[in-house]
């Protein structure tokens, strides 16, 4: 019995030793724990983005038998407003038609916008029995055509009637007059049948012409329907082949990757790479935050959701087989404050990459629980970060939604650049180090960014101009009505002040910045939300695409794509580029997908409600011309290995003229993520005379020279070897064959030569 006894004694000790091991979970499965739990804490009705619970609980309140009639309205419209989130447009139309049957007639407000919000969700059910249930690639982009033309047309006929009404009691009401147009676009009748006192003639630009993009994501499998989030191409496995991530903000939305095989096909990698199992997150953007070669994600999470944004981001290492694990638990990132923004670069200059979150403080400023400043988590080199932010000088609190990070003043030092909801603009330039930290002074009032005080969203450094120096780019993003309102007023010629508008800060090359907007033809409505800039035609100036909208259904007015004239202008490109969609634009990426030397653009076009998912988009670009090209992968070995925040010249002679054009390595602007190589236009240059990169952390400097056009290199810091990449060109097809063609005139490019 003794023996028994001892013999047994171990194997007790054992199996505990394994249970206890076993009860505590992994990092990654502590995360996927968190989202769940607290995707069922954010099932309330306190949770106005949640309208699966508003819907319950007015159902409950409606119950009561002794409710007043004035209480009774109230809740019924509440519940029409859940239905119509949920995209139930049918039970949300009888319910708004028995409100407007109901109201007292001398409620002129009320009966206003009961009628407003009843052709509102007639319009919605021509989006989705159109735009969605038969969804072309040419569906909600304006101007509409083609596909695009609704063949059940119940929906924008019976909205019409209805706006047609609202106009005659409401003739300045403008929001009504874009949607009447809209609807008699989805037609097919606009504008030979709008009433010409409702007219707008100019709803969109067509002034200015370029080859047309196509929207190829339904036959590639790559159109999920989400609603708003994240998007980065990246190689992800190392095979000289661009990826795809996407996220969505719901947190029981999960994360999807597609690798590109690089025949035209994409594979869906979500569930064997273990993203499916990651959940929400408005924005996505990559880094190497342990210089081991392989691309990490970073999820973030919580914006615009108030007290129910307290939701952790996430960092998601890549293992490099395939398969990527949440760490954020033992990195020391988990934090939960509400965010969409954030920046990696290298601010203490130690060849590993940080990272700066930019984090949303609503409401009262002295409750602790609405206080949310900003982050800088230093890389301490193990796998682990530190929160310097307060140390740093950079704890800034506000309502922050972009943040973006580069040089401005060429010290060496990458420098902060923050937009915000409330009014206020920061520039905290990196001024000094001391013991690994660095230190960031406010200069907003000294580079002139003060007096221009709006609301402001997406936001990015870039050299716009090409003369060396990192200008800024933000949009504003103040608004007191539905945006369709202020695209009727733009196209009426009544523009409603700066509301919506872009601002383009020049660099002075002084410490100072002047937004030339106006001048460079950019004092136009935006309201941009995810967007992003490449070069289109590879002229060697930068473009951009910018995602409109808001979350309200009424705010359907389109994205919108800006060509640069010699990077002293933009033009809009819009109308003939077939990229002006409606619904709305959240995380832009700029990548050359397909390896034909031109960019293409991948938009995620879900809205803020369940109701609101849409289709994304993958525009393949049909190529502009005939210009030249070159692809750098840049890696350091002292700077971080991403090489993030490494500057790259290019010089040539076109036409005679020795020009250079310049680009920072990051993913772009602050809401959707792009390629961190370098895909870099040089017009009609036969040669590249010298590429120069200055690398991040020391400043020291490569000159290559004499180098042929249109190939990929990979460029090693301290070495003077050029490695060519060689890489298919991909032709994207699906069971059916091929999706796109190059047009022949655009194939006499020479075939690339060694470098």
């Amino acid at each position: 019995m003794k023996i028994l006894l001892f013999r047994f004694i171990p194997l007790v000790l054992l199996t505990s030793l394994l249970f206890g091991c076993q009860s505590k979970p992994s990092s990654h499965e502590e995360m996927i724990g968190i989202l769940h739990k607290l995707s069922l804490e954010y099932a309330t009705a306190e949770n106005s983005f949640c309208p699966e619970a508003v819907l319950a609980h007015t159902n409950t309140l409606l119950a009561s038998p002794t409710m007043g009639e004035q209480q009774r309205l109230m809740y019924s419209y509440a519940k029409a407003d859940a239905f119509l989130k949920l995209g139930e447009e049918e039970k949300a139309i009888d319910l708004l038609e028995e409100i407007v049957r109901r109201i007292d007639p001398r409620n002129i407000r009320g009966s206003q916008l009961a009628a407003a919000d009843l052709a509102m969700a007639y319009l919605r059910l021509g989006e989705q029995t159109n735009c969605v249930g038969r969804h072309s690639v040419e569906s909600c982009v304006l101007p509409l055509q083609g596909g695009g033309i609704h063949t059940i047309q119940t929906g924008s006929r019976k909205a019409i009637e209805l706006y047609k009404a609202i106009l005659e009691q409401y003739p300045d009401d403008l929001e009504s007059r874009w949607l009447l147009n809209l609807a008699y676009m989805t037609l097919g009748t606009y504008p030979s049948q709008v009433p010409p006192r409702w007219l707008l003639p100019n709803m969109i630009d067509t002034t200015h012409r370029i080859r047309a993009f196509q929207d190829i994501a339904p036959g590639l499998k790559l159109n999920m329907s989400n609603m708003a989030g994240g998007v980065i191409t990246e190689d992800f496995n190392n095979d000289g082949y661009l990826d795809l991530v996407t996220s969505a903000w719901g947190l029981t939305e999960p994360m999807q990757y597609f690798k590109n095989n690089g025949d035209g096909t994409f594979s869906d990698q979500s569930e064997p790479s273990g993203l499916k199992r990651i959940t929400g997150g408005l924005n996505l953007t990559q880094t190497d935050y342990n210089n081991d070669g392989f691309t990490d994600i970073f999820v973030l999470r919580g914006a615009w959701m108030d007290k129910f944004g307290n939701q952790p981001n996430s960092l998601l290492k890549n293992n490099g087989d395939g398969t990527f694990t949440d760490v954020t638990t033992t990195s020391g990132l988990l934090s939960f404050h509400p965010t969409q923004t954030a920046t990696w670069n290298d601010f203490n200059n130690d060849g590993w990459l940080d990272v700066f979150i930019g984090n949303e403080t609503a409401g009262s400023m002295t409750s602790a629980v609405a206080v949310h400043p900003c982050e800088l988590y230093l890389n301490n080199q193990d796998g682990t970060f530190t929160n310097v932010a307060e140390k740093a000088g950079c704890a800034i609190t506000g309502f922050i939604k972009g943040v973006t990070s580069g040089d401005y003043d060429n010290d060496g030092r990458p420098d902060l650049f923050l937009s915000t909801l409330d009014g206020n603009r920061y520039l905290l330039k990196n001024q000094s180090m001391k013991g690994g930290v660095p230190h960031f002074e406010d200069v907003s009032d000294q580079a002139g960014l003060r007096k221009d005080t709006g609301n402001s969203f997406p936001t990015w450094f870039w050299d716009y101009n090409n003369d060396g120096w990192l200008d800024i780019f933000v949009c504003d993003y103040t608004f007191h009505k539905a945006l369709s309102f202020y695209e009727a007023a733009e196209a009426l010629n009544k523009p409603e002040g700066t509301k919506g508008t872009i601002y383009l800060y020049r660099n002075n090359q002084d410490g100072t910045f002047t937004n030339v907007a106006e001048s460079a033809g950019l004092r136009k409505t935006a309201f941009s939300m995810g967007s992003n800039f490449g070069d289109i035609d590879n002229d060697g100036w930068l473009d951009m695409y910018l995602g409109s909208g808001s979350p309200s259904f009424k705010s359907l007015i389109p994205n919108k794509m800006f060509k640069s004239l010699g990077g002293e202008k933009f033009a809009d490109v819009t109308a003939s580029a077939r990229v002006g969609n409606v619904q709305k634009g959240h995380g832009v990426s700029f990548a050359d997908l397909d390896n034909d030397g031109d960019q293409d653009i991948y938009i995620e076009m879900g809205g803020a409600y369940v109701g609101d998912a849409y289709p994304n988009s993958f525009f393949v670009n049909p190529g502009q011309n005939a210009n030249n090209w070159i692809c750098l992968s840049l890696e350091g070995t002292q700077s971080n290995r991403a090489a993030i925040g490494s500057l790259v010249k290019v010089t040539f002679r076109e036409n005679g003229v020795r020009r250079s054009v310049y680009r920072e390595v990051n993913s772009g602007g602050s809401f959707g993520a792009s390629p961190l190589r370098r895909e870099i236009g040089i017009g009609k240059a036969t040669v590249i005379d010298e590429i120069e990169i200055r690398w991040q952390r020391n400043g020291k400097k490569q000159v290559f020279r004499h180098i042929k056009p249109n190939q990929f290199l990979h460029l090693k810091e301290g070495s003077e070897r050029m490695e060519r990449t060689n890489l298919k060109k991909i032709e994207f097809k699906d069971e059916n064959g091929l999706l796109c063609r190059t047009p022949l005139a655009l194939l006499t490019t020479k075939t690339p030569g060694k470098p």
